[in-house]
């Protein structure tokens, strides 16, 4: 008698059934993110970025050291077999390339480096969105001035433009503020948490709450960035209410710096905003950052800035800025991919009909032979002309 259990599966759960936030790509989209696939990747290597692939599996400790909680909690963790060590499935792809930078290139210049692949998260960002992104970023790490802020605002801008999405918002923001505005005291980490919950949410009577033991000017700086978002005048407003507190015009002198520029060469159809209490994302930001929304998403299409950082845990706390987008997020502001253009073809063995179908292949065309008894199926493939025979040669007629 077999010792072995039988595979037990809930009634209400088909075995086909995937988790939630989950799914199968199927073949338009799967073609739709293959192609904004390599034109991502074009546009990095167009401007000397160079392509990293980092594994989905590593030791927890590299993978989370220095990420700060929220990814922590994002992360799928599990034993390695083979050392016993407890493992991370990535939820973000940064932290890997800022080791790589630091122990594997170890270059003393600037090192450009993009990637593209998917993550794993626990729990979904947002609702009915996906636990897999397929996650698409760009870093340049060795270059402490404002020019590599620059370059990657632009690249993620000519990135975005190369999907055909024109029409974005670009809005700003530097983690240095509130820094700044907290610098000497002593918060607890979850009080910290939510200060910038209630930033970020505009919540003003739950940050005057928050802050009642803060020193004055905290307390006011604080609840004055409430105020403080908008198109980029809200810079000089800033300066007014600021500026006098130490660490703060720093950085809104570098805004302006960088507003000043993308206005100047920037495509049509980009407009600047600020937002000097956004503070989401991931912990890691040193100054400024970053996100584009363009209309039809339902949340920040894309998110970067600085976080120098991001190195330090591996030994070489180097200058470090980029960004990072879902791939997947397009699907939902992009139209349809219309049908691939083809050419349907009898199925057969003669050698003359076998030679013309891979000649036209070896010229970049797609051709379908039709299986014996499917001629009517149809696919993603168009098939506006076919392969026929004319007087013993196999020549393409438009149908």
């Amino acid at each position: 008698m077999s010792l072995r259990q039988p595979t037990w599966h809930a009634p209400w759960q088909p075995t086909w059934q995937l988790p939630d936030h989950l799914a199968d790509v199927l073949p338009s989209q799967a073609r739709q993110l293959e192609e904004l696939r390599r034109l991502a990747l074009d546009t990095a290597r167009s401007y000397g970025y160079e392509l990293v692939m980092p594994p989905l599996l590593e030791h927890i400790e590299s993978l989370l050291t220095g990420t700060g909680q929220a990814l922590d909690l994002q992360t799928f963790k599990l034993v390695d077999q083979l050392s016993g060590r407890m493992m991370g499935l990535r939820a973000d792809t940064t932290p890997q390339v800022a080791r790589i930078d630091a122990h594997l290139l170890n270059r003393q210049g600037v090192a450009r480096l993009c990637y593209c692949g998917p993550v794993l998260h626990t729990q979904p960002a947002k609702p009915h969105a996906t636990r897999e992104p397929l996650q698409f970023g760009a870093e340049i790490f060795g270059h402490a001035g404002l020019e590599a802020d620059l370059e990657v605002l632009q690249l993620a801008l000519d990135s975005v433009q190369a999907f055909g999405i024109l029409n974005v918002q670009l809005d700003m923001a530097d983690a240095r503020i509130v820094r700044a505005l907290l610098a000497g005291m002593k918060v607890e980490a979850g009080t910290l948490t939510q200060v910038h919950a209630a930033l970020a949410a505009k919540d003003a009577t739950e940050l005057r709450n928050l802050t009642l033991d803060f020193p004055k000017h905290s307390r006011e700086g604080l609840l004055a960035l409430l105020q403080l978002f908008g198109g980029v005048e809200v810079l000089d407003e800033a300066d007014k209410c600021l500026s006098a507190i130490p660490g703060v015009a720093g950085p809104l002198s570098e805004l302006k710096r960088l507003a000043t520029q993308l206005k100047a060469d920037v495509p049509a159809g980009l407009s600047l905003s600020v937002d000097l209490a956004d503070l989401r994302g991931y912990a890691y930001y040193s100054g400024a950052r970053f996100g584009l929304y363009t209309p039809g998403a339902s949340d920040v299409l894309l998110r970067g800035g600085r976080y120098d950082e991001v190195g330090a845990v591996f030994g070489r706390n180097r200058p470090a800025v980029g960004f990072s987008l879902d791939m997947k997020a397009l699907l939902d502001v992009l139209p349809l991919p219309t049908p691939l253009s083809a050419i349907r073809a009898p199925w057969g063995q003669s050698a003359a009909l076998r030679t013309a179908v891979a000649r036209l292949r070896r010229m970049g065309e797609t051709v379908v032979c039709t299986l014996p008894g499917h001629e009517h199926e149809v696919n993603e493939f168009h098939c506006d002309r076919e392969l026929i025979e004319v007087s013993g040669q196999w020549v393409v007629q438009s149908v």
